[in-house]
C-alpha cells in the first residue's frame, strides 16, 4: 500500500509539471504579437548578417563598401517585389548590382547552407532598411 501511494504521488507530481510546462508554452505562444514576432525575426536576421552570414564584410547599412548598402538593396527589392531568399539560394538573378554578381556568388556557399527560416530572417533584416 505504501509503495502504491509513493508511485501515485510521483506520477501526480510529474504530470503536474508536464501540464504546467504545456500551459506556459501555450500562454507564451498565445501572447505573441505580430510586433514581437517581427522583432524576433529582425533580431535573428541581424545576428546572421553580422555573424555567420559574414555580410558586414561587403555590406553596410547606409554606404557602399564592396557591395551595395542595405538601404539600396532594400529599396530595389521592394520596388521589384523580388525574392531575396531565392537569390541567396543561388536561384535568382542579381537585380541590385549585376556587375558584383561574381563576387556575391562566392558567398552562396554560406547562404545555401542556411535554413529557409534563417534566410527569411536575413531578408527581413535587410528589408527593414
Amino acid at each position: 500500500m505504501k509503495k502504491a501511494l509513493i508511485i501515485l504521488s510521483t506520477l501526480t507530481f510529474l504530470s503536474c509539471g508536464e501540464n504546467k510546462e504545456k500551459e506556459n508554452f501555450e500562454t507564451s505562444k498565445g501572447n505573441a504579437t505580430p510586433e514581437s514576432i517581427e522583432k524576433s525575426l529582425l533580431s535573428e536576421g541581424k545576428a546572421i548578417f553580422e555573424g555567420k552570414g559574414t555580410c558586414t564584410s561587403c555590406h553596410q547599412p547606409n554606404r557602399k563598401v564592396i557591395g551595395p548598402s542595405l538601404t539600396v538593396i532594400s529599396k530595389i527589392y521592394k520596388e521589384n517585389n523580388a525574392n531575396m531568399v531565392s537569390f541567396l539560394k543561388g536561384k535568382g538573378e542579381a537585380i541590385v548590382d549585376p556587375s558584383q554578381y561574381e563576387i556575391m556568388k562566392t558567398n552562396f556557399a554560406i547562404t545555401k547552407n542556411m535554413s529557409d527560416e534563417e534566410l527569411k530572417a536575413l531578408e527581413a533584416y535587410i528589408l527593414s532598411y
